[in-house]
Parts: structure tokens; sequence; C-alpha cells
């Protein structure tokens, strides 16, 4: 049982590694293949890092988008290596390391200069490559350490600070290259939050009830699969044959469906189930650390 435990945490580890290295070269692939040549910025402390290297660009001392992708992100280590953890902030190291590498490495290809296009391809890139850092349990730096770190400490998201921050962002992009392209650069922005939805799907949270005769048995394999609370609702009866039933109550992640969905086959094939997806949560709900 030790050794097989050994293996999967080894298993884990170069899993985490080879995203993070995975990542780094759908960052560079964004920045250089469509962001760049379409005059386009990405959110947070890449586009951040894009912005300097733009207004350095034609002075003394140019600072690249890859160097400063590493240094803005060096203060965010040190708040991410005490507040949240030391394996988490390893593999963010890592991811962030291979951005701007890669980004340097990578030599840029001009595909077109459409900046639709750009917008739309670049997000697209970039959103599947964070959604696939954050499905995996590790971070691609910047203000995701910063919103990590807060909603471990208080509870609370930094919605408004990201709203703020890409703002500016997009607003930069209108003074640098004319206010069309912040438009351009707004729409890169929902492309990529839309990609991260749709591949990080441990964020989306689903509300499920069962109708079932067999309360105990569904209980028990579900959370056999997957750690969730559940709450009973005892004396339901069905209009039909007036059985009796028991109602249940949970609230899932999208990424744990499947796991759901094997517990009910295995406790209660012909049990009733409704889901209700993007519910909102107040209170206690269980997420695995970092």
């Amino acid at each position: 049982m030790d050794e097989l435990q050994k293996i999967w945490k080894r298993h884990q580890l170069v899993a985490r590694a080879s995203t993070a290295f995975i990542y780094g070269i759908l960052v560079a692939i964004a920045m250089n293949f469509f962001w760049d040549p379409g005059k386009i910025y990405s959110s947070g402390i890449t586009g951040l890092a894009q912005l300097i290297a733009t207004l350095t660009a034609h002075t003394p001392i140019h600072l690249s988008a890859a160097l400063m992708l590493f240094v803005l992100n060096v203060p965010l280590f040190v708040l991410s290596w005490r507040a949240i953890g030391h394996r988490f902030t390893f593999f963010t190291i890592l991811a962030v390391v291979f951005s701007s590498v890669m980004i340097k490495t990578i030599h840029p290809v001009t595909l077109t200069n459409d900046p639709i296009i750009c917008a739309i391809f670049g997000g697209a890139v970039n959103g599947f490559g964070t959604g696939t850092c954050l499905k995996n349990g590790i971070s691609t730096g910047g203000l995701d350490i910063l919103g990590l770190t807060l909603r471990k400490r208080t509870g609370k998201s930094i919605g408004t600070i990201n709203i703020i921050f890409n703002a500016f962002i997009v607003l930069s992009a209108g003074a640098m290259y004319g206010w069309p392209h912040a438009f351009y650069s707004a729409i890169g922005l929902i492309v990529n939050a839309k990609v991260i939805d749709m591949v990080y799907t441990q964020q989306q949270k689903m509300q499920v009830m069962i109708v079932t005769t067999r309360p105990n048995s569904v209980i028990d394999c579900i959370q056999n699969h997957i750690r969730r609370g559940i709450t009973i609702v005892h004396g339901a009866e069905g209009a039909y044959r007036h059985d009796k039933k028991t109602i249940l109550f949970t609230v899932v992640s999208r990424y744990e469906q499947y796991e759901l969905k094997k517990a009910m086959q295995e406790s209660d094939p012909h049990a009733f189930v409704s889901i209700a997806e993007n519910v909102h949560i107040m209170g206690h709900f269980y997420e695995p650390e970092p």
C-alpha cells in the first residue's frame, strides 16, 4: 500500500511538472503568435508585463515581457510560500519560469495581424493553458496567488480588484494602440475567461436533489466517492404510487459530476436525480488544499 502511494505521489509530481511545461508553451504561443502581432494585451500580471515592455521598447533599457513576467511575480511567490503552501508555490514558480523561458525561446510567428482573430485565438490558447493548470492543482502566478491567499484568510474573493486591474490593462491598450484595441483586448479577456471556465470545472457548483428509496446506500456510496455533506429530508411520498421516499440534497463541483454518476449507478440506479447548475454558495463548501 505504501509503495502504491509513493507511485501515485510521483505520478502527481510528474503530471504537475508536465502541465507547467505545457502551459509555458501555450502562453508563449498566445503571446508570440497572436497577442503581440495583433497588439492585444492579456489580463493580470501578464498584461502588465506586456505594458511595461511596450513602454520601454524605445528606451535605452528595454524590459522584455518575458523578463517582467517573472520579476513581477517574485513578490507573489513570497506571499504564496508563506500563506498558501510550499508545494503549490514550487509548481507555480515552475509554471512562471517555463512561461518566461518559452516566450523568449519560441520564435514569434505572425500568422495574422487581424486584431479580432488575434484576440479570440490568443485568449482561447491562454485560457486552455490556465484552465489546465488550475485543474491539475497549480497556479499560473499573478493575481491567482493574491486571490487564493485572500480567500483562504478571509473567505472573500478579489473580484473587484481583478476587474479594476484588467480595466487598467484594457485602457492601456487603448492608449498605446488606439481605442479599438481596447475593445479587442476586452474580447480577448472574455474569451480567456470563458475557456478557463470550460476547462477548469472544479469552480462550477451544482445543486443535486436525489429522490430515493435507498437513502443509506446512496449516502454511503456518494461519500465514498466524493467528500460532500448531504442533507436528508424524510417522509417524502411519490404522487403516483404513494410509496415512501427520502430526498437528499448536496452540492458538488462540475468536476465531481462523473464520480456522482458512478456513485448513483452503484447505489440506486432507479433514483430520480435533479441537477441545478451554477448555484451560488453561502457558507462552508469543502475545497481541496492546493
